[in-house]
This record gives structure tokens, C-alpha cells and sequence, in this order.
């Protein structure tokens, strides 16, 4: 018998590719769609992070499980353009067909006052969190099945936002005419401004917003109904070394200590992984997600330790009419001038 799951039956096993599932949310979304039998590509970075993650993952999977999904660690490195080019011909080779896409990476190095680069020379945060699964996923729509189960979900934030509690604090996301892009590989921001690592995270997260927004625009008109879903985790802090603060804490370990005990312990503002990628798990297998249209999805916080999962609008910046568009085309010319 299929395995009805939340408002959804389920009556095969999907095939389910996600970035940025060897720790965080990530890692414990795929926990749970391992164990209700789905398969997963979960890309990794070289073979000793596959390596371990394949540890952790069965260390961590019930042993009494009567059935679990299979799972493919290939390797890809999203600061690389070449090497998504790798993993896409390896896809290709062995004709796997995608029910699900989960571009949930997402890199921070907030505290850092000069840019990192990728292997193409581009600022790593817009590089690693937009630029990449932009390219990504324009090399694997060919192999995504357009079924009933079939969507693409993209791991954004709340600080997108300017108007959001995150969005507030500290320098604010903006685009504005995108000038730094339009300028070439050199650009230390997208909007040509002066370097800030933590307007960097914000803006590459409202560029996952416009690229949702503009897939999503560009699938119906190609008459692919598959639903584009961005959301936003809420502040998730982990309590073991891993997870998505990791490289920030190198710059301001101390301060990260202290943000965490208030958010985490003190305040509780902030979730946990686990709470987190339950959430995501749901985003994949939740019939209440099928909307066939660009959604933005949010897990608000009510109260303290309280939080509510809702329908949320984007930003006015997101909204500005042929801003997603003007994204996608510049990302396209960057990338064809890369490689």
C-alpha cells in the first residue's frame, strides 16, 4: 500500500536532488525523506565530504526501517562552474530522471572585509548561493519529470526584506540597477556598492527570490506545470560546529557564542535544524504545496519559541516589475563569458 503522508499520497518512491544536504537543514530533511523510501542525489563538495556524510546518514537512520531510499553522494562543487558541468554530464550518462529540486546550499562569511573569490573569479556568496543553482538549474530542467509530484524549492530568507526583523538589522538587501553585475566577473557587489559580507548574504538571498519568481514565469510558459517554491527556514543556529553560521564564526567566534546563547537559549527566536528540515521535508511531500505558480513560504516566529509556516509576500524590490528578468539575463551573460 502506499504510505500517505500529510495530505498526500505517495505511491512511489521519489527522486529527490538537493544541494547543501551534508549538514544543516539539509542533512536532516534527507534523513526523513531516506526513511519514508525516497531516493536522494545529494552532491557533495570532495569525496571525504561524501564520505562522511554517508557515515553520518546511516549512524543517524533508525534500524528497524522496513524500507529506505537510495542514496547517490556524486561530487560538485557550486564555487566551480566546471564542476556543476561534471556532475550535469554524470547525470546525464546515467539518465537519472529528478522528481524534486532542492537548491538549499547557502554560504556566509559575514565579518570578513575583503571578498572571497570562486574558481571563476566572482564574488563567492552571490556565487555559491545564486549564481550557481542559476546554472545548475538550467542544465538539469531536462531531466526534472513533469509530474504531479514534480517541484523545484529554493531556500531563501527572511532577510531579503529590508522590513523584516532580520532585514533590518545592518546593512539592508538591495539591488539597485544591478550595475555591479552588469559590470563583469571583477564586481565585489551586485549593486556596484563597496564590499559588506553581510549585504552580500541578503542580496544573494532576494536573488533567489527574482530567480524563483522568473523560473516559475518561464516553466508555464513553456507549459511545464511544476511549482517553484522559495522559503525561508527562519534564524536556525545549531549547537554543534557545523550547520550554516560555520564559516562566520571564524571571524567573530566569541560574538557568535554570545548571539547564539541570547537567540537560541535566552530568546528563542531562532529553530533548530531539525524543526527546520521537517519543514523542507514537508515543502517536498505536502500535497498542500502543489500550487502550480511561484510561492514564497516563511516560518514566522508568534512568541517566543513559536513560530507559524505561512504563505508570505516577498519584498517591494522583489516585486519591481522585469527586475527578476533583468537578473536572469545578466547571470546568463556572466556565466557565458565563464566558460
Amino acid at each position: 500500500m502506499p504510505k500517505k503522508l500529510n495530505n498526500t499520497m505517495i505511491d512511489r518512491p521519489l527522486n529527490i536532488f538537493i544541494t547543501g544536504a551534508s549538514s544543516g537543514i539539509g542533512f536532516q530533511a534527507t534523513l526523513k525523506l531516506i526513511s519514508f523510501g525516497h531516493n536522494v542525489i545529494l552532491p557533495c563538495k570532495n569525496i571525504l565530504r561524501a564520505n562522511e556524510t554517508l557515515t553520518n546518514i546511516f549512524n543517524q537512520l533508525p534500524f528497524n526501517l522496513s524500507k529506505k531510499g537510495n542514496i547517490y553522494t556524486p561530487i560538485m562543487d557550486l564555487s566551480d562552474l566546471n564542476s556543476i558541468d561534471s556532475l550535469c554530464a554524470d547525470v546525464r550518462k546515467r539518465r537519472l530522471n529528478i522528481d524534486i529540486l532542492i537548491l538549499n546550499a547557502g554560504l556566509q562569511y559575514t565579518g570578513s572585509k575583503i571578498p572571497k573569490r570562486s574558481a571563476q573569479g566572482i564574488e563567492l556568496t552571490f556565487a555559491v548561493n545564486h549564481l550557481s543553482h542559476f546554472y545548475l538549474t538550467q542544465n538539469l530542467l531536462p531531466f526534472i519529470s513533469n509530474n504531479k509530484y514534480s517541484k523545484i524549492i529554493i531556500t531563501s530568507s527572511e532577510v531579503h526584506n529590508p522590513m523584516s526583523s532580520g532585514g533590518k538589522v545592518g546593512a539592508k538587501a538591495s539591488l539597485g540597477n544591478l550595475s555591479g553585475l552588469a559590470s563583469g566577473s571583477g564586481f565585489e557587489m551586485i549593486d556596484g556598492s563597496q564590499f559588506n559580507a553581510d549585504k552580500a548574504y541578503k542580496d544573494s538571498k532576494l536573488c533567489n527570490i527574482l530567480f524563483a519568481k522568473e523560473l516559475s514565469k518561464r516553466l508555464k510558459k513553456n507549459s511545464l506545470r511544476i511549482p517553484v517554491i522559495a522559503w525561508a527556514p527562519g534564524l536556525v543556529i545549531s549547537r554543534n560546529s557545523q550547520g550554516f553560521f560555520r564559516y562566520s564564526r571564524k571571524y567573530n567566534p566569541l560574538g557568535q557564542i554570545l548571539f547564539a546563547f541570547l537567540a537560541r537559549d535566552l530568546l528563542r527566536i531562532a529553530t533548530s535544524n531539525e524543526k527546520a528540515g521537517m519543514l523542507l521535508s514537508e515543502l517536498v511531500y505536502s500535497s498542500k504545496y502543489n500550487e502550480n505558480n511561484f510561492n514564497y513560504y516563511s516560518n514566522k516566529i508568534i512568541s517566543l519559541g513559536k513560530f507559524v509556516f505561512e504563505k508570505t509576500n516577498i519584498s517591494e524590490e522583489a516585486q519591481k516589475e522585469g527586475l527578476s528578468n533583468k537578473l536572469w539575463e545578466l547571470s546568463k551573460s556572466l556565466i557565458s563569458n565563464k566558460i
